[in-house]
């Protein structure tokens, strides 16, 4: 069935649609041999010729729902100019052409979803749907109240205040302090539903209290303590189901 090209390649599992348009937009796609840099280009998986990176792509597939629990070290990508070790690097049994859903950055830790399921992808990720993420925080210096606050009201970020936010400090200054005491750390459950580039980290820092470690611990309705770092599983259908149904609603 002929159709938009970004659309075949988020229907085959390669991305979702708004990265598909970002691979045609970077040359990186070819239609029976000839490069597509145009939006609007249709073709058909089933009669064309169609490749990204020089990969032909094949119909849709099996859509397939990983869980990662994503260690320090790795970059959020399928692959690396600078050729550090990435997510996918952990997937080592998965055939499926999954990509990650959103990002963790190269420091951070926590969980992490790849998919090939693009229309999902792209309603995870779009800031219309506010799928809460939630991260568990430590950062340099205990927060006071003030802080807090300003954390939960919104921070100017690139001219554009953050959303509010849900900002609980899980833990507080000891009463006293003794001599040669190491400076007290705060640890913040901070809950977004809207994905900047390093957002939790800048917003903390907008504050004063610079993140020393950053773990994402939920996505929407999916949280796994059991899962430890490095490992992952297929989410189980009951999940998908929640997920799907949390990226169906829409802020008001």
């Amino acid at each position: 069935m002929t159709d938009r090209l970004q659309k075949v390649l988020s229907h085959a599992g390669i991305a979702s649609r708004r990265a598909s348009e970002q691979l045609i937009a970077d040359g990186r796609v070819t239609v029976n041999g000839k490069t597509v840099l145009e939006m609007g280009v249709k073709a058909d998986p089933a009669v064309d010729d169609i490749r990204v990176d020089g990969r032909r792509i094949k119909g849709p597939q099996r859509h397939r729902y990983i869980l990662l629990n994503k260690p320090a070290g790795f970059v959020t990508t399928r692959s690396d100019p600078q050729r550090r070790r990435t997510v996918l690097d952990l997937l080592g049994e998965v055939r499926e052409y999954v990509y990650p859903v959103g990002r963790l950055d190269y420091d951070s830790e926590g969980l992490l979803i790849l998919t090939n399921d693009g229309d999902l992808a792209a309603r995870l990720t779009h800031p219309r749907h506010g799928v809460p993420r939630i991260y568990e925080a430590r950062v340099a210096g205990m927060p006071d109240q003030a802080a807090i606050e300003r954390l939960r009201r919104g921070i100017p970020l690139d001219g554009h205040r953050t959303q509010p936010a849900s900002v609980v400090l899980l833990n507080k200054a000891p009463a006293t302090r003794l001599a040669g005491r190491r400076e007290p750390e705060g640890v913040l459950l901070i809950t977004i539903k809207e994905g900047r580039n390093r957002q939790v980290r800048r917003m903390c820092e907008a504050v004063g209290h610079p993140v020393k470690k950053l773990v994402r611990r939920q996505i929407g309705p999916i949280r796994d303590r059991q899962l430890k770092p490095g490992e992952w599983r297929d989410l189980r259908p009951e999940e998908v189901r929640a997920l799907q149904k949390a990226a169906e609603q829409e802020q008001s």
